[in-house]
């Protein structure tokens, strides 16, 4: 007597075709949702490596200015400050901390499965 397992695979090979193909979805589906959020961390270290530049070097070009022309004008600090407020919600986006779970469907599938399998042995 064969397991109902390898019964299934000999008898009927499309269902588990079927299955393993919705196992293929699902973890492209949740790899997908995982690689767009490290993505946009990385988007986001890369624009605040870039607001840094321009913070520091409008920053020094303002502090040269105002030190050129004696006197202070807002603009010498709301432009830099500009930059600087772009590097620090950046540094926010880019620090968020990741999902705790990974794959969390994929695993409950595979769980569940198991569970089947268990039962029906």
């Amino acid at each position: 007597m064969l397991h109902p397992l390898f019964s299934t695979i000999v008898q009927r090979p499309d269902l588990v075709m079927d299955h393993l193909s919705a196992y293929g979805s699902l973890f492209h589906k949740e790899a997908t949702s995982a690689g767009s959020e490290l993505l946009a961390r990385a988007v986001a270290g890369v624009v605040a490596i870039l607001a840094l530049v321009v913070f520091l070097g409008l920053a020094g070009t303002a502090l040269m200015l105002g030190f050129l022309q004696n006197q202070f004008h807002w603009m010498l600090v709301a432009v830099p400050g500009f930059a600087l407020v772009l590097l620090i919600v950046a540094i926010m986006i880019a620090m968020k901390p990741l999902k705790s779970e990974r794959f969390p469907e994929l695993k409950a599938q595979i769980d569940s499965d198991a569970q089947a399998l268990r039962t029906v042995s």
